[in-house]
């Protein structure tokens, strides 16, 4: 599977905004972005006016970014999106929150999405019961998700039992700290999330 190797916080600076790649990192004073939120490489301050194609390209970069997707995986979203009824850019992003790894991670389970889709790569992660290993797995309503029982004692899991449920948890998920399980309440709907996404402009830009 194809993957971003290069630095997260270089990633969120050249994106102008804070993409939360680092998880708590990011939240501390020791985020790159918040000690040096220039763009990166040498020519950044000399950069022409950007055009309206760049700012729809630059609003594409930064979700892919967000969700830690590929190009070719994107588009495939915004493809099944524009087939579904209702509006394009809002059925993108609900189809993007709805893989398992973002609801993982939704979840407080992962402190970022990259970690919560090792998690699910590593087989730690079941759903109804049985494990799941790809992280871009629908999750459906009435789901349940959670951390496999025989990796539940592991350091970071015995460490999560302890905690508080996660204060920013969507609506449209529940979750048990001390059970280390979660569960689909209903399907998201595009005020539940709260990321600063322009998703017009992305549509814009692929029908072109």
């Amino acid at each position: 599977m194809a993957r971003n190797t290069g630095a997260d916080c270089r990633q969120c600076r050249r994106e102008k905004c804070k993409l939360f790649l680092k998880g708590d990192r990011c939240y501390t004073e020791k985020c790159a972005f918040t000690k040096r939120g220039k763009i990166p490489g040498v020519h950044a301050d000399s950069r022409k006016k950007t055009t309206e194609y760049g700012l729809q390209l630059r609003e594409k970069q930064k979700t892919k970014r967000i969700y830690g997707l590929q190009e070719k995986q994107f588009h495939k979203y915004y493809e099944e999106a524009e087939r579904q009824k209702g509006v394009t850019g809002a059925n993108m992003l609900i189809l993007l929150e709805q893989r398992l790894d973002n609801v993982v991670y939704r979840m407080g389970l992962g402190a970022s999405r990259s970690q919560a889709r090792q998690f699910v790569n590593h087989g730690l992660i079941t759903v109804n019961g049985k494990r799941v290993t790809i992280p871009s797995f629908q999750v459906k309503v009435g789901d349940v998700i959670s951390v496999k029982d025989n990796k539940r004692e592991q350091p970071l899991f015995a460490e999560l039992k302890q905690a508080k449920k996660p204060a920013n948890l969507p609506q449209w998920l529940d979750f048990e700290p001390a059970e280390l399980t979660g569960k689909v309440l209903a399907k998201p709907v595009r005020e539940d999330i709260d990321m600063n996404i322009q998703e017009h402009m992305i549509v814009e830009l692929y029908s072109k």
